[in-house]
């Protein structure tokens, strides 16, 4: 599969916005009792945060902005990585990292990260154009082997799969840990303002979540720290407005093309 230049998916999904949605993410993701426990348990990165970053964020740029060689070759990766991820859950049960549900969760964050970046932070994309986001990256959830019954089959369908998921989900230590990790990092060289700009990562994670959910987590949430994101999504939004999709999006594809450079030249002999 191979994204036209142009196309919806194309523009939304590498858009630098959707980094202010980092925290939000992950924490989405790891809410899925199946996930926590996989991070849990075979992740590093409590102690290598930026290593983990650096790979994840190389990971999707190359099956979205990769070509059909490059996502096929990421896909496969990702899978034969996964398959090693096994272990008991925090409720007692056996989990495997290729659980269907939770791999089509893990996907379906990322389909809603882009959506989410442009309510927050850019203009809503229109309806004709979430349908066409949507189609194409449900190609992409079924590159990376995620069967069509775990995948919605419209963007009504999926909105409703997503609030029922985000519903059935609680704290867990994993969050707490990824909270804390978030709170503490220390950036991988000299930063000016660091403390800020940690201070504004767990501002935004609040601002972000689903407000239920941001409840059930115990994360505080004021009149007046609404009316700040409102201020901050105007100076963000205002300062995005001119830059054109090719330079909101450059970055990722910068770093799917250094990937596949990188893999051609590295890879083992037949």
């Amino acid at each position: 599969m191979t994204l036209e230049r142009g196309s919806p998916a194309w523009r939304y999904f590498g858009d630098f916005r959707t980094g202010l949605l980092a925290a939000q993410v992950l924490t989405l993701q790891v809410a899925h009792p199946v996930v926590a426990a996989g991070v849990r348990d075979h992740s590093d990165y409590v102690a290598n945060p930026w290593t983990r970053l650096m790979r994840t964020g190389a990971s999707l740029s190359i099956y979205v902005y990769g070509g059909a060689e490059g996502a096929a070759y990421e896909a496969g990766r990702l899978r034969a990585l996964h398959r090693e991820f096994t272990g008991v859950r925090d409720d007692g049960r056996r989990y495997s990292g290729l659980d269907p549900h939770a791999y089509a969760w893990v996907h379906a964050t990322l389909v809603r990260l882009a959506v989410d970046a442009q309510e927050f932070f850019g203009r809503p994309i229109p309806a004709a154009e979430l349908e066409e986001y949507y189609a194409q990256m449900t190609e992409v959830g079924r590159l990376l082997g995620i069967g069509d019954r775990y995948l919605p089959g419209s963007w009504g369908e999926f909105c409703r799969y997503y609030d029922e998921m985000v519903a059935s989900f609680g704290p867990n230590g994993t969050i707490d840990e990824l909270v804390e990790t978030i709170g503490t990092v220390r950036p991988p060289f000299p930063v000016p303002f660091w403390s800020s700009l940690r201070g504004l990562q767990l501002f935004l994670l609040s601002a972000t979540l689903p407000p239920a959910f941001r409840d059930r987590l115990g994360l505080q949430w004021t009149d007046a720290q609404q009316r700040r994101f409102d201020r901050l999504r105007t100076v963000v939004r205002t300062l995005a407005a001119p830059v054109p999709a090719s330079l909101r999006n450059a970055h990722f594809r910068f770093l799917a093309w250094l990937n596949i450079w990188y893999r051609a030249r590295h890879a083992p002999a037949d």
